[in-house]
């Protein structure tokens, strides 16, 4: 389910929930609707809209934390393949052959990830498991002369292992942060919030308006949230410019 169309599930639910508070308020006795009622229920409410901070301010939390850590491996993936094209160009000219599989790797990446909403995590296990497997092959068949070039070829191993894990962490996380339990119970204490609202809230043209309007706030809140838990797709996705400013610096 995309964050749009959670997001007016949520608007429908919390606005519902308003609008049946202003039903109930029609149809239960007046003695319900009393100042010793209207206590009770802003304390209990008070209590439910506590709860509801803590868990929004935890679903942002977690969003916000998959999103920086993702935007980091991909910086930190990028700055990877700039280390290993150098510490090839150390290692010799036999290495040049290799050496271009590097850009063609970056370029495939960029390509197949970065699809606006078409991302899925298998373009990327696949744009760079297309090029990791030619690039050990040709690894193999080096025969470092020296120590100098049995130092190099060990630390563009090295580098190499560090890539590949930094892929099967970007793979695991992309499948999202937020809990769907959670959101499920936050959307049902501010339906309860609001409800209580409606309740004790005048019906008039002005009193649904305002309701609307935070109803619409609330949603478009979660659907901020929902769209920092999809780092690669949406608004707020990760920016592909450290790939692409490696791959500027690969291809002079």
């Amino acid at each position: 389910m995309t964050p749009m169309t959670t997001s007016w599930i949520v608007f429908a639910c919390v606005f519902a929930g308003a609008l049946l508070g202003m039903l109930l308020r029609r149809i239960l006795p007046r003695h319900h609707l009393s100042e010793d009622s209207k206590d009770i229920v802003k304390l209990g409410m008070g209590l439910i809209a506590t709860m509801a901070a803590l868990v929004l301010a935890l679903l942002i939390a977690s969003a916000e934390s998959s999103h920086d850590t993702q935007s980091k491996g991909v910086t930190e993936m990028a700055a990877d393949f700039i280390l290993l094209d150098r510490t090839l160009t150390r290692y010799g000219p036999e290495t040049k052959e290799m050496r271009s599989l590097i850009p063609v790797t970056v370029a495939a990446i960029l390509d197949q990830t970065w699809m606006g909403d078409a991302y899925r995590s298998e373009n990327l296990d696949r744009a760079l498991g297309a090029g990791a497997e030619p690039f050990y092959q040709k690894m193999r068949h080096l025969e470092p002369r020296d120590d100098f070039q049995r130092a190099v070829y060990a630390q563009a191993l090295q580098i190499g292992m560090e890539l590949g894990q930094k892929r099967s962490l970007l793979l695991e996380e992309t499948g999202g942060s937020i809990p769907a339990p959670f959101l499920v119970m936050l959307v049902f204490w501010l339906a309860l919030i609001f409800a209580s609202f409606g309740l004790f809230a005048p019906t008039n043209s002005t009193v649904i308006a305002i309701l609307f309007a935070c109803a619409l706030s609330v949603a478009g809140a979660i659907f901020l949230i929902l769209e920092l838990d999809r780092p690669f797709q949406g608004l707020l996705q990760i920016s592909n410019t450290p790939l692409r400013d490696a791959l500027m610096y690969l291809d002079k």
